[in-house]
């Protein structure tokens, strides 16, 4: 017996399921500090690697904001100050034997601070940090920003001892100050950066899984308008 092709009520049915369980997971966000590079000065893109297994050249730039971010769904907020060697660094005369990082610190805007606890500064701190040829970004980080926090996964959690607790908790939604001209996709917390869309679009993956619904949901109805009368 040949098989029945699903109802079309079956099939705008499951349509309509996976819409509604894609808006929640498209919402999520979380408070995180997130990483920043900018090997030659210039803009900031997102790291690729985290910053214990970043080992930037002489003369590089690193970037930490913490903020409340979505997911790949939704933009980061860059660092709020320039990416400029020469005004972080300039003062510090090269080393035989050493390496010169810049490093700019955002500790974020209160509204993104967790409960109970407020930004140590207003400003982005930035430092220079001379470090060993081979020093990854954390060491250089380190000896400039102390105390770090890290958790069982290598997260970066705090800098400086902010925040005192907490470490990617996952956030009902974004603080509505949160928002910076100077955003860029967003990742996922602790890890490399994910597919997004600018603008805070749904993403890729939910586009082509609504995609292939509505091409099932097409197939239904063509083929209930083939069955014999």
């Amino acid at each position: 017996m040949r098989r029945r092709p699903p109802s079309v009520l079956a099939v705008l049915l499951g349509f309509a399921l996976v819409v509604l369980a894609a808006f929640p997971a498209a919402a999520s966000s979380y408070r995180y500090w997130s990483f920043w590079d900018a090997p030659a000065g210039g803009s900031w893109s997102y790291a690729t690697v985290g910053p214990s297994m970043a080992r930037p050249a002489d003369g590089s730039v690193q970037g930490f904001r913490f903020a409340v971010s979505q997911d790949a769904s939704a933009e980061a907020a860059r660092p709020r100050a320039a990416a400029d060697f020469a005004a972080i660094c300039g003062a510090t005369p090269a080393a035989e034997g050493k390496k010169r990082v810049a490093l700019v610190v955002d500790f974020g805007v209160p509204a993104d601070a967790p409960s109970g606890e407020n930004p140590p500064q207003e400003a982005p701190r930035t430092a220079c940090a001379q470090v060993a040829p081979d020093a990854t970004t954390a060491e250089a980080l380190a000896s400039v920003a102390k105390p770090l926090r890290y958790n069982g996964a290598a997260m970066l959690c705090a800098i400086s001892g902010y925040p005192a607790q907490g470490c990617g908790e996952p956030v009902a939604s974004p603080a509505a100050d949160s928002s910076d001209p100077t955003a860029a996709p967003s990742p996922a917390p602790g890890g490399g950066p994910s597919a997004a869309e600018a603008g805070g679009g749904p993403s890729a993956g939910l586009i082509t899984g609504l995609a292939a619904v509505a091409a099932l949901a097409a197939a239904g109805i063509w083929q209930s308008r083939r069955r014999p009368r």
